[in-house]
C-alpha cells in the first residue's frame, strides 16, 4: 500500500479531499502530509449550505496534528474559496478542522482530554505547544458547551465567593445542588453578580423567578441580590457558616481572657474542635482548664448547645433556639452577646434549614477542587482562564468532542 493511501484511510478522508503526497524528517522529528482535491471539484457554501459550488480561488493553510509516534504531524491544503449564487464568495469548511484553528479536530480533542487531567503549561509541555494557543482551544469548545447548556430544570442554588488569587479578588460560584455542577462563575462578591446570574440563568432556558431555594452565608451583599434577582427563593443560610460565626465569638472570648489568664496560651484549637476530634492530649488538656472556671469555657460551652440545635426535631427548633439565644444574650460577654443579635437577624433563614435540609457541603467541595487546580497551575493569568477551569472540571457540560 502506497503512502498516500495509508494517511488517505487514516486520516479518514472522502473525494474531493485526496492525499497528495507525504514529506518524512527523522531528524527534525517531523511528519508532513499534503492533501489536495481534483480539478474541477465542486464544494457546499459554508454559509447556505449549496453543496455545488465551483472553486474562485485557493489559499495555502497549515494544521498541527496528532503525533506520528512520537513525531509531530501537519496537515496542509490549498483551500478553496468558492462562488455561491446566494452568498457570493465564501471560503469552504475543511472536514479535518474548525475554521479560524491552526490545529485539527483529533489534534484539539486530544488536548481537551489531558487539561481535564493535567494543567494547561504541563499539556503545552507534552505536546509542545504554547500554552496561550490551547487556551484558544479551550475557551472555544467550553463556549460552545455552555451556549448548549440547558438549566431550565434549576431550582434549588447554592452560592458563594472563592479567592481568585491573592488580595482581594473574588470569584461568586453559583452551583445547582441537585445537579452537583457550577451553573455560573463570575467576578466579585456583590448584589450585582445575583443579578448577573440570574441574567445567565435566563439564557440558558431556566427561570430566575423558578428558584424556590437557595443556600448561602450571611453576607448581606447575597441577601439582597437574592431578594431582588431571585424574587421567589427562600434563603437557607449555611449552616456551616452560621456555627462559623459562633466559633469565631468563642475565640473572641479566648482572645480577650488570654492577656490576663496565661494558661489559655496555645489552646485556640482546644476550643474549636469538636470533643471527638480532640486528641487524647488536648481532651485532658481541655478537661483542665474547663475546671478553671474561664469565660471561655461558658463560651465554648454555648458553642457546643448551638451546634445540637441542628439535631432537634423540626418542630422543637425555634424553641430550642430562644433557650439558646436567651443564654447567649445574658451571659455578659460581648462577642456572644453579638453573635446571638447576628442570628436574631438572621433567625428565618436559620430555621428553614428544617425545611429545605440544603448546606454548602458541595459548594466546600467544589472551592476545594478550585483551589487545588489553581494551586496546582500556581495560578491563572486572567479572571477568563480561572473561570474557564471552574467550567471545565466542575461545570459538568457536554464538550462535544470530535471523535
Amino acid at each position: 500500500m502506497r503512502d498516500t493511501d495509508l494517511f488517505q484511510m487514516a486520516l479518514g478522508l472522502v473525494p474531493p479531499w485526496m492525499v497528495k503526497r507525504s514529506a518524512f524528517d527523522a531528524t527534525a522529528k517531523r511528519l508532513d502530509i499534503y492533501l489536495d482535491f481534483g480539478k474541477g471539484s465542486r464544494f457546499p457554501c459554508s454559509e447556505c449550505g449549496e453543496p455545488d459550488c465551483p472553486a474562485y480561488d485557493t489559499e495555502e493553510k497549515t494544521w498541527r496534528h496528532l503525533n506520528f509516534f512520537q513525531h509531530e504531524a501537519f496537515l496542509h491544503a490549498r483551500v478553496p474559496r468558492v462562488t455561491c449564487k446566494g452568498c457570493g464568495v465564501k471560503q469552504v469548511s475543511v472536514p479535518w478542522a474548525r475554521p479560524g484553528s491552526g490545529f485539527t479536530l483529533l489534534f484539539e480533542a486530544l488536548v481537551m482530554v489531558m487539561v481535564q487531567a493535567m494543567t494547561v503549561a504541563e499539556t503545552g509541555q507534552m505536546v509542545d505547544e504554547w500554552d496561550t494557543r490551547l487556551w484558544r482551544i479551550i475557551h472555544h469548545y467550553l463556549d460552545e458547551a455552555r451556549g448548549r447548556a440547558d438549566y431550565s430544570d434549576v431550582t434549588r442554588v447554592a452560592f458563594d465567593e472563592t479567592a481568585a488569587r491573592r488580595g482581594h479578588n473574588y470569584v461568586s460560584l453559583f452551583i445547582d445542588l441537585d445537579c452537583r455542577r457550577v451553573l455560573f462563575a463570575t467576578e466579585g462578591k456583590d448584589a450585582t453578580t445575583v443579578a448577573a446570574f440570574a441574567t445567565d440563568l435566563a439564557a440558558h432556558g431556566g427561570n430566575p423567578e423558578a428558584v424556590a431555594e437557595v443556600c448561602i452565608d450571611m453576607s448581606p451583599a447575597f441577601i439582597a441580590g437574592a431578594a431582588e434577582s431571585l424574587p421567589k427563593a427562600q434563603i437557607t443560610f449555611d449552616k456551616f457558616h452560621v456555627v462559623k460565626l459562633i466559633n469565631e465569638a468563642v475565640d473572641e472570648v479566648r482572645r480577650a481572657e488570654q492577656k490576663s489568664r496565661t494558661e489559655l496560651n496555645k489552646s485556640r484549637y482546644l476550643w474549636l474542635k469538636n470533643p471527638q476530634n480532640l486528641s487524647d492530649r488536648q481532651r485532658t488538656q481541655l478537661e483542665s482548664l474547663s475546671g478553671s472556671n474561664l469565660k471561655t469555657g461558658r463560651a465554648y460551652r454555648m458553642r457546643l448547645a448551638f451546634q445540637e440545635l441542628y439535631a432537634q426535631p423540626a418542630g422543637e427548633a425555634n424553641a430550642f433556639l430562644k433557650k439558646w439565644y436567651f443564654w447567649a444574650t445574658h451571659s455578659r460577654l460581648p462577642p456572644m452577646v453579638e453573635a446571638a443579635r447576628m442570628v436574631k437577624r438572621h433567625w428565618d433563614g436559620i430555621l428553614r434549614w428544617f425545611q429545605s435540609k440544603i448546606a454548602n457541603g458541595i459548594m466546600e467541595a467544589i472551592n476545594s477542587l478550585v483551589q487545588a487546580a489553581k494551586a496546582k497551575a500556581r495560578g491563572y493569568r486572567s479572571m477568563r482562564n480561572l473561570k474557564a477551569i471552574i467550567y471545565l472540571i466542575v461545570g459538568k457540560l457536554e464538550l462535544a468532542l470530535p471523535t
